[in-house]
């Protein structure tokens, strides 16, 4: 493990250095050939230690930071979330040649009815400068024998605490496609023995992916609400590459008119 010194002595040694390059600078003009040789081969040297710690930084800092649970939420918003998959780096990072009803984590499973499963889950970190989520989920389809592919994802106690028919309830993503694809989002709401399902075709060609859920035009009885999911649905999958870089919820009030 590196240790990051923060003793006076080591405050001491680096003051002392910077001192010592500074009055180098100065001199440089009056220094012999020889000796003006000698300081630019440590001067090099020393910029390639400098450079080096420099690049690794600038590349990690731009980085989304590991647990961030940061992103825009709509005026009102009483509840939000971005699933542990996007927010922190899972112990079991991926899954080949998955089966039907497979976890990633704790919150994802995958649904299929291939007879010869030929797809693929990992997470991956995000790289990009424009991503808030610090880690995706990318999919790999090779050859697709099945009629279905989702995943089901699994919301935690608040989003259904209190939970009502004046609620809405938002999905916002940023997927990649290889190649043109259908994605639908269906919310589900168990209630007593009943399950109220919501389906939405997620835009994908909008600036804005997302879908919401207006639980006016549901029939769920919100004394008997017991918990939610959602499924991301694939539509004719076959070779394809989708990458998740980020998925969140929210749920707010309807406005009253």
């Amino acid at each position: 493990m590196a240790v990051l010194r923060n003793s006076v002595l080591d405050w001491l040694t680096q003051r002392r250095v910077l001192r010592r390059w500074r009055m180098s600078a100065r001199q440089a003009s009056s220094f012999s050939f020889k000796d003006l040789r000698k300081e630019r081969a440590a001067a090099r040297k020393l910029r390639h230690e400098l450079n080096e710690l420099i690049a690794v930084a600038d590349h990690r800092l731009a980085l989304p930071v590991i647990g961030s649970a940061v992103f825009p939420k709509p005026h009102g918003t009483d509840w939000a979330w971005r699933p542990t998959l996007w927010r922190n780096p899972l112990a079991v990072p991926g899954l080949s040649s998955a089966q039907s009803n497979t976890r990633l984590g704790d919150e994802i499973v995958l649904f299929h009815d291939c007879k010869h499963s030929e797809l693929t889950l990992r997470q991956v970190r995000n790289l990009r400068e424009a991503d808030l989520a610090p880690f995706g989920l990318r999919m790999d389809v090779f050859n697709f024998d099945g009629s279905f592919l989702s995943l089901a994802l699994d919301l935690p106690d608040g989003a259904v605490r209190g939970l009502n028919r004046s609620h809405l309830i938002r999905v916002d993503t940023i997927a990649e496609l290889e190649k043109p694809l259908e994605i639908f989002v269906r919310l589900n709401i168990k209630h007593g023995p009943n399950t109220e399902q919501l389906v939405r075709e997620l835009p994908l060609r909008e600036d804005t992916v997302m879908a919401e859920f207006d639980l006016a035009y549901s029939n769920i009885n919100e004394k008997r609400v017991e918990r939610a999911w959602i499924d991301l649905i694939f539509e004719n999958p076959q070779m394809s590459q989708v990458t998740v870089r980020d998925l969140t919820l929210s749920r707010r009030p309807r406005a009253e008119f």
